[in-house]
C-alpha cells in the first residue's frame, strides 16, 4: 500500500512535468475523485488507487499532459469565436481540437505520446463507443476525435474502440475523407485548422455550409434583420441540424422538421419536475429578435408536450440544499465561498445598493398639496400667521403603483461552471436576494444539474430494457432548491455554499429545468413573476445526445423558451457567461467574463423594474 509520502512525490512529479510542458510556472495540480478538469490555474487529474496501480498512474499522467498541451498550444478565445452553435457539432469540434493539441505533443515527445495513449485506453473502456452495438449508438465526438488522431499521429485507435469505429468509418471517409486528410497540413495553425474542422462538420451535415454572398437570401422582415444584428454578424446556424449518421435518422429528422413547419406546435416530455401536467399545445417559436408578447393566458395553460420525452423520470429528484450535505459541511463551504470572493463582494454590494435605491424610489410615497382636507401642511402655517385671511392648507399622501413581485434565479450547475463562474454566481445570488428582500421583493434561488455523468440509473434501465431506439432524455435530473421564495435570506444564506462542493456540478439539461422553475413561479400568488437564467453553455448530456439526434436537447430548450416568452405571464431574462444566449432568448445579454455578472444582474433587473414604473 502506498504511503502519503509516495503519493505526494507522485503529485509533485506530475505538477512539475505539467508546468514544464505548459510553460505555466504557477500552475497547480491536484488529485480529484470527480471528473478531470482545468480551471483558474488548477489542473485536476484522477486520484490513483491506494496501491497506485500502474494503469491509474498512466491515466493521471495522460490527463495532466493533455491539459498541459492545451494550455501550451490552444487559444481559447479563437476556439470560441469559430465554434458552431449546435451542441452535437460543438462536441465534435472540441474533440478534434483536443486531438490537434495532443498530436503536437505526441510528435515532439515520446514520453508524452506513451502517457496519452495509455490514458486514452482507459477512457475508451468507459466510453459509450466501446459498448455501441449499432451505428446510432456511436458517439460521434469520440469517434471523430480518434479518426483525426489517427490522421495526425499515425497511431491506431485503442482496441476497445475498433468495433464502434468500424460502424461509421466508411460513412465518415465517404463524406469527409478529403478534408480530414487536409487537417495534418494545418496542425500548427489553429485558425486554419478550425476552418478545416468546420468544413468537415459541413461534410457530415452537422452544420450548414455557408452561402456565397450572392446566394444569401434576402431578409423577409425587419425582425430577421434585428436577429442578425443581435448575433453580431457571425454566421451562427439557427436551424436544427441532422445527426447525419444514418439514412433512417436523416429521414426521421426531416419528417419532424416538416411537421414543425406545418403545425408550429410541438410536444413536451413527461417529467416529474412539471408534475406531468397536460395542457394546451405550445408553439415551437424561432428566435427572431422580436419583443415577446405576453397574453394573459390561464395559469394552467401548460404545454402538453414537445417532440421530447424522458426514457424514465423515476430517478429524477427535486431536493433542498440542506438534504445534500449536513449543517457542518454547509458552514464550511459557505466560509470557503466568502474567502474566495472577498474582493468582489464590495463591488457587487455597491451595485446592489444602487438597485435598492432604484426600487425604493419607485415605492416612495409622494404628496398632493393644497388639498381641501387631509393632513395639515405644517410647512405652510407661517403663511397663515403672517396673513390670517389665508385658509389652512392640507396635504394627502399618494402611494405609487408598485406591484407585488417575485424573482427566481435559475443557476446552471453544470461542470463547465466549475471554478470562478459558479463562485461568482453564488455570491451574486446571495447579495441580490438580500437586496430585493429589503425592498419587499421575494426571491427564489434554484440550481439544475444531473445526478451522474454520462447517464445514471436511467441509462442502466435503458440498457436493461435492451437499448430501445430513440429513448429520449437518458440521465437523472437533479434540481436543487437553495432558497425558497418565502424563506428569509438569513436562513438560506449557508445553502449557497453548496455550489462549492466538489462533485456537485455535472451535466445540464436546460429545457426541463426551465419548465420546473416556471411551474414553481406560476404557482406563486404575486402579481409579477420574473425568471432570470444564468448559464454558460448550451444544454449538454452525453448519455442523451449519444443515442438521440444531435439537436435533441437544444431543440427542446428553444421550444420551452418560445412557449414561455409567447404564452406565459412569466417574464424571462437570460445572462450567458462566455456563451451567446441571445440566439435562444428574446431578452438576454452575454458577458465574456464572470466578473461582470454582478453588475449585469443588477442592471437587467433594474431595467425591468424601471419599465414597470414607467
Amino acid at each position: 500500500m502506498a504511503d502519503r509520502q509516495t503519493l505526494d512525490a507522485l503529485k509533485a512529479a506530475l505538477a512539475g512535468a505539467t508546468r514544464a510542458i505548459s510553460g505555466e510556472s504557477e500552475l497547480d495540480l491536484v488529485f480529484t475523485s470527480d471528473a478531470p478538469s482545468m480551471s483558474m490555474g488548477t489542473v485536476r487529474v484522477p486520484m490513483p488507487g491506494r496501491n497506485l496501480p500502474p494503469e491509474q498512474i498512466a491515466e493521471a499522467r495522460g490527463f495532466a499532459d493533455g491539459f498541459a498541451l492545451r494550455l501550451k498550444h490552444h487559444n481559447t478565445k479563437l476556439h470560441a469565436r469559430h465554434a458552431p452553435a449546435d451542441a452535437n457539432a460543438r462536441a465534435v469540434y472540441d474533440a478534434v481540437e483536443q486531438a490537434r493539441v495532443e498530436a503536437i505533443g505526441s510528435r515532439a515527445m515520446a514520453g508524452v505520446r506513451a502517457n496519452l495513449a495509455l490514458a486514452l485506453d482507459q477512457r475508451i473502456k468507459a466510453d459509450p463507443l466501446a459498448r455501441a452495438r449499432n451505428q446510432g449508438e456511436v458517439p460521434l465526438a469520440t469517434a471523430l476525435g480518434l479518426i483525426v488522431r489517427e490522421r495526425l499521429t499515425g497511431e491506431t485507435p485503442p482496441e476497445a474502440a475498433e468495433a464502434g469505429l468500424a460502424m461509421i468509418r466508411d460513412w465518415v471517409e465517404d463524406k469527409a475523407g478529403s478534408d480530414l486528410d487536409s487537417l495534418a497540413l494545418a496542425i500548427d495553425d489553429q485558425r486554419a485548422f478550425q476552418q478545416l474542422t468546420n468544413r468537415v462538420l459541413e461534410d457530415l451535415e452537422l452544420i450548414e455550409a455557408e452561402l456565397p454572398p450572392e446566394q444569401e437570401p434576402e431578409p423577409q422582415d425587419e425582425n430577421e434583420d434585428e436577429a442578425d444584428d443581435k448575433d453580431g454578424g457571425e454566421d451562427q446556424d439557427e436551424s436544427e441540424s441532422e445527426d447525419g449518421m444514418g439514412q433512417g435518422e436523416q429521414t426521421e429528422m426531416r419528417a419532424e422538421q416538416e411537421t414543425e413547419e406545418e403545425d408550429g406546435e410541438g410536444d413536451d416530455g413527461e417529467t416529474e419536475t412539471v408534475d406531468e401536467q397536460d395542457g394546451a399545445e405550445g408553439e415551437g417559436q424561432e428566435d427572431t429578435g422580436a419583443a415577446p408578447q405576453r397574453p394573459n393566458r390561464p395559469l394552467s395553460d401548460v404545454p402538453s408536450g414537445f417532440d421530447y420525452h424522458a426514457f424514465t423520470s423515476k430517478f429524477d429528484e427535486v431536493i433542498a440544499a440542506t438534504d445534500l450535505c449536513d449543517e457542518e459541511e454547509l458552514t464550511r463551504l459557505r466560509q470557503y465561498l466568502d474567502q474566495q470572493l472577498v474582493h468582489l463582494q464590495g463591488a457587487v454590494t455597491k451595485l446592489a445598493n444602487r438597485l435598492q435605491r432604484r426600487l425604493m424610489a419607485q415605492q416612495t410615497r409622494s404628496w398632493d398639496f393644497d388639498q381641501e382636507e387631509g393632513l395639515l401642511d405644517a410647512a405652510r402655517l407661517a403663511r397663515v400667521v403672517i396673513n390670517p385671511t389665508h385658509s389652512l392648507s392640507y396635504k394627502s399622501e399618494r402611494e405609487a403603483d408598485f406591484r407585488d413581485t417575485v424573482v427566481t434565479l435559475l443557476i446552471d450547475n453544470s461542470g463547465s461552471m466549475r471554478g470562478r463562474p459558479i463562485s461568482i454566481a453564488a455570491i451574486c445570488g446571495d447579495i441580490l436576494a438580500r437586496t430585493l428582500e429589503r425592498c419587499g421583493v421575494k426571491v427564489e434561488i434554484l440550481g439544475f444539474t444531473t445526478r451522474a455523468w454520462k447517464g445514471g440509473a436511467a441509462r442502466e434501465a435503458w440498457l436493461t430494457a435492451g437499448r430501445p431506439p430513440q429513448p429520449g432524455r437518458l440521465n437523472d435530473l437533479r434540481h436543487i432548491v437553495y432558497k425558497g421564495a418565502d424563506e428569509p435570506w438569513r436562513r438560506a444564506r449557508k445553502n449557497l455554499g453548496l455550489m462549492m462542493r466538489e462533485g456537485l456540478l455535472k451535466e445540464n439539461i436546460d429545457g426541463e429545468a426551465l419548465l420546473w422553475a416556471h411551474q414553481r413561479l406560476i404557482a406563486r400568488p404575486e402579481d409579477r413573476r420574473i425568471l432570470m437564467v444564468i448559464s454558460d453553455g448550451a444544454p449538454v448530456d452525453d448519455s442523451t445526445l449519444s443515442v438521440n439526434s444531435g439537436a435533441y436537447l437544444e431543440r427542446h430548450l428553444r421550444q420551452v423558451i418560445g412557449w414561455i416568452e409567447g404564452k406565459s405571464p412569466v417574464e424571462l431574462i437570460a445572462i450567458g457567461i462566455g456563451h451567446d444566449v441571445t440566439r435562444y432568448y428574446a431578452r438576454a445579454v452575454t458577458i465574456m467574463d464572470a466578473e461582470q455578472l454582478g453588475g449585469t444582474m443588477v442592471e437587467q433587473l433594474a431595467a425591468l423594474f424601471e419599465e414597470e414604473g414607467r
